[in-house]
């Protein structure tokens, strides 16, 4: 009654492909080794050793897929030349993003005709990149267009801020490798991607010194250098979040996120006393601090630029933030920045 069922012995090189591939294989594929269609929905019935993972798409292995098996099913569904972006591509960068990683964002051509399925949406482009990282089978695309393709999926600016800064901070890019790509990309939805990436240009480093930036320009105080390098001559001093040197004042956001790891306590201390011991006037400020007390924040900032500009200025060199762009009147847009070597 339940007639010939279709041959499942092993094929010449499958268990080679199943190995390149994570145990993930295409129809095409298996095709070519000379399954049959018959052959493969065996494979995959209810009480079969594999199953679908996409159309056309197999895991030849049961339980639920990881994550690199997602990823290899959704470049094999996707095609030839296809690349991984947005927050999936992030987390092979170790960045963290907002949106959670149940869709795979997946790159391809702009003449290839094929839909998003499952967990796969894909994205046609006409900027398909020239180059590319990997992780085993797995291909996906350089950090700044990761954060591109993420950051214009966002809805929040403080979200695009962490985004942003943390790809920077991490050293996974440079500013002038994203003002390329938000030069390059789309201008529809662009905006917030913008205004972060100026800032970031200014030398902020975090969604906290992104809120306090904000605060300073709603107060209409005078705009700091962000995390700039000071130096008593030849000796470092400090990399302070905001520096007002014609006033001799640093205000820190004391985030343990970005700044407290569990050995960095005593270096933290050490580097206030030595602040504190050629003069400077150090604020220190919590987030929340920033979030819901602003009007205190910005008269204790106040008050201390008018008390540190009635003494001479500190003997102290300023060096701005390496990735810090020009005034913002000696640059335009920013595909104008400088652009430092990739």
């Amino acid at each position: 009654m339940l007639g010939v069922m279709p041959r499942t012995a092993r094929l010449e090189g499958l268990d080679e492909l199943l190995g390149r591939q994570l145990s993930v294989v295409s129809r095409e594929q298996l095709l070519t080794l000379g399954l049959t269609d018959s052959a493969m929905q065996y494979r995959v019935r209810a009480a079969g050793s594999w199953q679908t993972l996409l159309p056309g798409i197999y895991l030849g292995v049961t339980g639920s897929p990881s994550m690199p098996q997602k990823e290899m099913a959704a470049l094999l569904y996707a095609g030839p030349g296809s690349l991984i972006t947005g927050p999936v591509a992030l987390m092979h960068y170790s960045i963290r993003s907002t949106p959670d990683l149940d869709t795979i964002d997946v790159l391809v051509p702009a003449k290839r005709q094929r839909g998003s399925a499952g967990f796969v949406r894909l994205h046609r482009t006409r900027r398909m990149p020239s180059q590319t990282a990997s992780s085993g089978p797995v291909r996906f695309v350089l950090a700044a267009r990761a954060v591109a393709d993420t950051v214009w999926q966002l809805t929040s600016l403080n979200e695009t801020r962490a985004v942003v800064a943390e790809a920077v901070q991490l050293g996974r890019c440079t500013v002038s490798q994203l003002a390329s790509e938000l030069a390059n990309g789309p201008v529809r939805g662009s905006a917030m991607f913008r205004t972060v990436l100026s800032e970031v240009a200014d030398g902020v480093r975090s969604v906290a010194e992104g809120d306090l930036r904000d605060l300073i320009k709603t107060a209409r105080l005078p705009m700091p250098l962000f995390n700039p390098s000071l130096y008593v001559g030849e000796k470092f001093l400090a990399k302070p979040d905001a520096w007002w040197p014609e006033a001799g004042v640093v205000a820190e956001v004391d985030s343990r996120q970005w700044h407290l790891g569990p050995a960095d306590h005593e270096r933290t201390m050490a580097r206030h006393d030595l602040m504190a011991e050629v003069g400077i006037i150090a604020l220190h400020f919590l987030p929340t601090q920033i979030r819901r007390e602003p009007a205190m924040v910005a008269q204790r900032i106040k008050g201390a630029l008018a008390n540190g500009r009635m003494r001479p200025p500190l003997p102290i060199r300023t060096v701005r933030c390496p990735e810090s762009a020009p005034p913002a009147h000696e640059r335009g847009l920013a595909c104008a920045w400088v652009r430092h070597p990739t």
